[in-house]
């Protein structure tokens, strides 16, 4: 009869935490219907209304008739379910001198697979069902006239011809655009003492009249291709729900385990709105 041998080596108490990226799709959504969803296959009907007609009016002539405004109405569908469940066996923790830091760290590892997951699926359906009119075709970023920045600005006018709202635009670029960003003139050459700190800390906010952020998450049409997306929070409506999270002991192990379900759902509610450009680095 055998018996593994036990290695009493001390854990660090301080663990070594994944590096993930940020998440900043379902941040950047319209999530003013998250309140009215509990579970599964709840939905959310948003009702819109059509322009008000302006007429001429003509003093002591004009008979004035109020119209019937028209109205329309999608559907927000949670239809996304994604969960995790992991244990830590008894002995595991006991080998951590914070043995709470264990599940703790997991817990957070937990918490963004669920956001990663999330922000994947509403980048992809940004591009996806974004007005086709809005789409600036494939772009070689660095060569010829095609420039970080001034692509940026082509897409701001695209949402400028749709009647897009200025304020609350954001653009959503990879890292290696930023890195183009960064060398632009635009950006270096001059600006307030704000600006240049942030720069110096290698940090651009804002261009074009929108905020940039920068995600790993955007879709590509090819390998070294990514989509640079850009919009307004009212084109894109979220909304999502931890229904459950529950802790629980094995039976078949010795161990403290958890469990969470993330329901979520999203809707392109302004498809023109949103525009992209497929880009690759030159």
């Amino acid at each position: 009869m055998s018996v593994d041998r036990f290695i009493p080596s001390l854990w660090a108490a301080t663990l070594l935490e994944n590096l993930n990226d940020a998440h900043v799709a379902v941040n950047l959504c319209n999530r003013n219907y998250e309140g009215d969803i509990s579970q599964m296959g709840d939905t959310v009907r948003i009702t819109s209304i059509g322009r008000v007609t302006i007429s001429n009016y003509t003093k002591n002539s004009t008979s004035i008739t109020p119209e019937t405004l028209d109205d329309s109405q999608q559907v927000l569908t949670i239809d996304q379910a994604k969960y995790f469940a992991f244990e830590v066996d008894d002995v595991d923790a006991r080998q951590v001198r914070d043995d709470g830091a264990l599940m703790d760290v997991a817990m957070r590892d937990a918490a963004w697979g669920l956001g990663d997951a999330a922000d994947t699926s509403v980048l992809s359906a940004m591009q996806a069902q974004g007005d086709t009119g809005n789409a600036l075709g494939a772009l070689t970023i660095g060569t010829g006239n095609v420039d970080a920045y001034e692509n940026i600005v082509d897409l701001a006018v695209k949402l400028d011809e749709n009647n897009v709202p200025r304020s609350g635009r954001w653009c959503i670029i990879p890292p290696w655009y930023h890195g183009w960003l960064q060398k632009n003139a635009n950006f270096v050459s001059y600006g307030t003492s704000a600006n240049r700190e942030d720069l110096e800390n290698g940090i651009i906010g804002a261009a074009a009249g929108m905020r940039i952020v920068v995600s790993n998450n955007l879709p590509s049409a090819s390998t070294g291709r990514n989509y640079v997306i850009a919009g307004h929070s009212d084109g894109v409506t979220y909304a999502e729900q931890i229904n459950s999270v529950e802790g629980y002991r094995p039976e078949s192990s010795f161990s403290d385990a958890v469990k969470g379900l993330h329901l979520y759902g999203y809707k392109i509610t302004r498809p023109y709105a949103l525009a992209n450009a497929d880009c690759v680095s030159a």
